[in-house]
């Protein structure tokens, strides 16, 4: 694609050692413009800028792989994806991953259905959920090489609604912005009662305006307890702190 945003973009991604095709470069930006078209009819994204798009939805999706050998990871949950981030992203610059997309809006889930028809992608499940009763389906528990989630929630909420999908062996990536020290040092009990174990904390930085990002690694060294995660909603008034 002869375009200067899109150019950026995947030499960007290029710098950090990913090529794109010509036919990756264009289902990015199909994937753009459905995002736009839909985000007329409800609340996607607050950033429907082009620009913006590809740094702040596209390009710090993809990031994840800057820190995790995506080779090595078949299978991707992403939990409470909203408009599709990281997972779509992710699966369009690695197309083996099987990818599964979980969120708790159903008008949601028919937009990533929309879009992964689009897109022509492959090894796609949407599934309509709140997390806490996801991870109770046998199909999904335990059942993940990789698990994400880019949330506002705080680090011991979500090692309760993720790493229950994570097989052991596997890494559950929170992805942050901003300083995320005190959240690490919050999220011991719940790494204790949830078989997870603290790995990196990678950093990096956005183009363009520099914005600053964290990526939580948190390996899974034994199944995680059935009486986890708790109920619906109760994780977020009661956290593991």
């Amino acid at each position: 694609m002869n375009d200067q945003i899109a150019g950026r973009f995947a030499e960007w991604l290029r710098e950090r050692g990913i090529g794109l095709s010509d036919e990756q470069l264009a289902q990015f930006e199909t994937y753009f413009r459905e995002l736009v078209e839909w985000n007329e009819k409800m609340n996607l994204t607050a950033i429907t800028e082009r620009e913006q798009v590809y740094v702040k939805h596209f390009y710090d999706s993809v990031s994840l792989s800057f820190f995790v050998p995506m080779a090595e990871v078949g299978s991707l949950a992403d939990i409470g994806t909203g408009a599709g981030f990281p997972g779509i992203p992710l699966k369009i610059a690695y197309p083996h991953l099987s990818l599964t997309l979980v969120d708790s809006l159903n008008k949601r889930i028919r937009f990533l259905e929309h879009v992964a028809d689009r897109l022509g992608l492959e090894g796609v499940t949407c599934i309509h959920a709140r997390a806490e009763d996801a991870a109770r389906k046998p199909e999904l528990r335990d059942a993940f090489d990789l698990v994400t989630a880019r949330a506002v929630a705080r680090l011991p909420l979500l090692n309760e609604l993720c790493l229950p999908f994570v097989k052991t062996g596997g890494r559950f990536v929170a992805m942050k912005g901003s300083d995320v020290t005190e959240e690490v040092g919050e999220s011991g009990r719940s790494l204790r009662e949830l078989g997870g174990e603290l790995g990196k904390v990678h950093q990096f930085r956005l183009p363009l305006e520099e914005a600053e990002r964290h990526l939580v690694e948190i390996r899974k060294v034994r199944r995680t307890p059935k009486a986890y995660p708790r109920k619906a909603g109760i994780p977020a008034k009661h956290p593991l702190v």
